[in-house]
């Protein structure tokens, strides 16, 4: 599957009054992931915008295995769960150095903002991924 990895830092404004990174957090963690993810295909979220098509997150299931504390380095790992159709689905593996801390699931419904209705993917997107389910 299409996969790519991110790396940021905690910061201490995302921590909580025990220095762990605060729950809430991890959404913005994926939303980045998934923005560089499109980023690598040439395909820009802004754009895809722009053009009437937005990506509401619908579901998403997290996983905490271990914390992750303030100015720990993490990388994401953001992967392309299956073609989308109108729902795209993502799956993130968060790691300090070696260490799975984190992992989840995320599914995303394709909207065109004119109707506020489901659509099916831009035909440029899928153009780019699918090479990867042949």
């Amino acid at each position: 599957m299409l996969s790519n990895k991110i790396k940021f830092r905690v910061r201490y404004s995302e921590t909580d009054q025990m220095q762990y990174a605060h729950h809430g957090n991890y959404a913005q963690y994926f939303e980045m992931g998934r923005i560089e993810w499109l980023r690598t295909l040439g395909v820009s979220y802004k754009k895809m915008e722009e053009n009437g098509i937005m990506l509401p997150v619908i579901n998403l299931n997290i996983n905490f295995l271990k914390p992750a504390r303030y100015d720990n380095l993490l990388t994401l790992k953001t992967t392309l769960a299956s073609k989308p159709s109108a729902k795209i689905i993502f799956n993130y593996e968060l790691f300090f150095g070696n260490d799975l801390i984190t992992t989840a699931s995320a599914t995303l419904v394709f909207v065109n903002m004119e109707t506020n209705k489901p659509t099916r993917p831009p035909k440029y997107l899928l153009e780019k991924i699918e090479e990867f389910f042949d």
